[in-house]
């Protein structure tokens, strides 16, 4: 029996996987780490296995007889080291990889992953990219553009003040974005059509419909939240506290800025003449709207 099995089950890219493939009857191992959330998937059909991302045993054992395997790489935004944390997390799973050795993997990566400047957070998954390419199965690489969801972490302040602080500079330039619900979406395609690349790896771009600006996304949260909310930008010196006092270490904030420095060059891109561009269908408004009844209830 053709199994696929999902690491990062309970995320939205691979509750999103899940979803489609089980839509089309395909037999699915649902990898989890917290059991109290297995009965969702069980109620989809899913065969449930438990792994920690740091147990190769376990990952590797959860493997087992699978056609296909799809990773993500988790990274803790409150590590006191989140780079050496995602870097032993990577190896684990490289080693689960070669102890399974299923057919294919496919791996949940991130845009601007082929730049070989220091990237911050996207980085690691160049590093990631790097180790898998030498593990024995055959590989592909889906990277996505920036969520759609991560505006919704903007709408308190939006309804409290009419302010979206960005990061994002200038507020006019337009950045790829993605639904992570359509990466997900685009994720099952890939399993489910065994395509025969050769050797190398195989680069998937993923993204939304279209590009937005900044200045379009205050733009989405006003209408969401019925209120006017404009874009600010806010000053590279404040980004480290910013970030810090919404919760994330200090370590994992680095990563962030740095990222957000190359982001604001126009960097952060697909790679051109490699692999291909597959586009959601989903646009920004519809990607925040499932946000609206937390932000009535935190506004209440």
């Amino acid at each position: 029996m053709i199994m696929f099995v999902i690491f990062g089950a309970t995320g939205k890219v691979g509750k999103a996987t899940i979803t489609r493939l089980r839509g089309e009857g395909a037999p699915v191992r649902a990898v989890l780490r917290d059991p109290a959330k297995a009965a969702p998937l069980a109620a989809l059909g899913c065969e449930i296995a438990m792994a920690e991302v740091g147990d190769a045993d376990a990952m590797a054992l959860a493997m087992r007889d699978a056609a296909a395997v799809q990773l993500i790489c988790p990274i803790d935004p409150r590590a006191a080291d989140a780079s050496h944390q995602m870097m032993q997390s990577i190896e684990r799973m490289a080693e689960a990889i070669d102890a399974a050795r299923p057919p294919r993997v496919l791996a949940i990566s991130d845009y601007g992953a082929h730049l070989t400047i220091d990237t911050g957070i996207t980085s690691l998954f160049r590093a990631m990219e790097e180790r898998f390419r030498q593990c024995r199965a055959r590989m592909v690489f889906l990277r996505s553009a920036e969520h759609m969801e991560n505006c919704a972490r903007y709408l308190k302040i939006a309804n409290e003040t009419g302010v979206m602080p960005s990061m994002h500079q200038p507020l006019e330039r337009p950045f790829p974005t993605v639904s992570a619900a359509d990466i997900g979406d685009m994720a099952a395609n890939l399993l489910l059509v065994d395509e025969d690349h050769g050797p190398l790896p195989r680069i998937i771009h993923g993204e939304g419909p279209r590009e937005y600006t900044a200045l379009e996304i205050a733009a989405a949260l006003g209408r969401l939240l019925t209120r006017s909310v404009v874009a600010r930008e806010l000053p590279r010196a404040d980004w480290p506290a910013t970030l810090m006092r919404a919760g994330l270490s200090e370590s994992y904030t680095d990563l962030i800025v740095r990222l957000g420095d190359v982001h604001n060059k126009g960097l952060i891109e697909a790679e051109a003449g490699v692999g291909e561009i597959r586009r959601g269908r989903t646009e920004l408004s519809a990607a925040i709207e499932p946000f609206r009844p937390d932000v009535r209830q935190a506004v209440s």
